[in-house]
């Protein structure tokens, strides 16, 4: 039984295709199956190229939907709701997309964005590595130029999501001084640091999901390692040292992870709605009442994220910090509640609240972690 407030259909997403309508309904059964055995959920994979989902974000004129941010933010926690695993690879792939769409050459908009639109391509991120720390300042990972102008890249990525699974990888490399301070101190990522398109035929990139999760256990997160990875010119993504500029506005763009986090509350506290009314609870005032306190949370929470995406606070970067912190404290709260309300069923290990819970959390773990947005939040504070 859901528990969902009203929703005003002047701001709702446009409505489903009957073919999205059973993309949904089995991206909830892979996410079980994927769940399970820790796999890469490929099943739901076929989904997202097949429904067109992975096109909202390209414009119109390279065959996308042009959706704008607000309506990202609503699919992203529509998939999460089925399946936390795809909407965290969907969102990724939006990230890459739009990272394309405004920084790169009208070469690579003509060539690469009518495969992301088609759901020929799916891209992932790989910006993250072992020692580099949450904000991506101290990366290994270099980017030597060569004589033709050409680049080699060297190194090793970690939780890399849509690992050996993405057709396009956006890498983020050194390819100068990191204490060279010319480039502004954003609080994320460095100086010298430049952005690459590698695809995924690479002879030097490698994908490895060996690594076992106990969050978004079908979403392919593991490593990527770059060994004389040669990349030409014309697939360098912004100019040469500007990524930690780039970075900074990713935060303007309006999509957050709080989306994905707002789709996992829904889940959860649907669960928790659905066996109050199986055991006859809902005759209970006080049950009736700690469903109405958790939707109104879930509500709070899609609100906010909602205004991250409609970018008119004050300022967009912070909001939508905000938003990711927030829905993601929210959700791991709401999955520890409906787990409560749950009983006996709560202790199953396979009862889809747990993995809801277990999810939430990875959540929050993501980059931007909660921790470096408080950060990020606190340093706007003192400019």
């Amino acid at each position: 039984m859901p528990v969902t407030a009203p929703v005003n259909p002047d701001a709702a997403a446009r409505p489903l295709s009957a073919d999205l309508t059973d993309g949904l309904a089995e991206l909830a059964l892979s996410a079980e199956e994927a769940d399970r055995t820790g796999e890469p959920d490929l099943a739901a994979v076929a989904v997202l190229r097949r429904t067109g989902l992975l096109g909202l974000a390209v414009p119109r004129r390279f065959g996308g939907a042009g959706a704008d941010a607000v309506e990202l933010n609503r699919r992203v926690a529509q998939v999460a709701e089925a399946n936390a695993s795809a909407s965290i690879m969907l969102f990724q792939h939006y990230a890459v997309t739009s990272r394309i769409v405004e920084q790169g050459t009208e070469a690579q908009h003509r060539e690469l964005l009518p495969k992301l639109a088609s759901g020929e391509w799916l891209a992932a991120s790989a910006w993250s590595e072992t020692g580099a720390g949450a904000n991506k300042k101290n990366l290994s990972t270099k980017a030597r130029r060569l004589a033709d102008g050409d680049w080699l890249l060297d190194g090793a990525k970690s939780f890399t999501t849509s690992a050996g699974i993405a057709d396009l990888y956006l890498v983020l490399a050194q390819t100068g001084d990191p204490e060279d301070r010319a480039t502004a101190d954003t609080g994320y990522g460095a100086a010298g640091q430049t952005f690459y398109l590698v695809r995924s035929g690479n002879p030097g990139i490698r994908p490895d999901t060996s690594l076992r999760l106990t969050g978004m256990r079908g979403s392919a997160t593991g490593f990527v390692s770059l060994h004389d990875c040669r990349v030409p010119d014309t697939d360098r993504l912004g100019p040469v040292g500007a990524a930690a500029s780039i970075i900074a506005r990713v935060r303007e763009s309006g999509a957050t992870l709080g989306a994905v986090a707002v789709g996992l509350a829904q889940a959860a506290l649907d669960a928790a709605g659905d066996q109050a009314a199986r055991r006859g609870l809902l005759a209970q005032q006080s049950v009736r009442h700690r469903l109405v306190d958790l939707a109104t949370r879930v509500e709070a929470a899609r609100a906010v994220v909602e205004r991250a995406g409609r970018r008119d606070a004050p300022d967009p970067g912070i909001a939508t910090l905000h938003s990711k912190l927030f829905a993601s404290v929210c959700a791991e709260e709401v999955c520890a509640e409906a787990a409560r309300m749950l009983g006996s069923a709560g202790f199953v290990e396979t009862h889809p609240v747990n993995r809801h819970g277990r999810d939430a959390r990875a959540v929050a773990l993501m980059g931007p972690t909660n921790d470096l947005c408080r950060e990020l939040v606190s340093m706007s504070w003192n400019s």
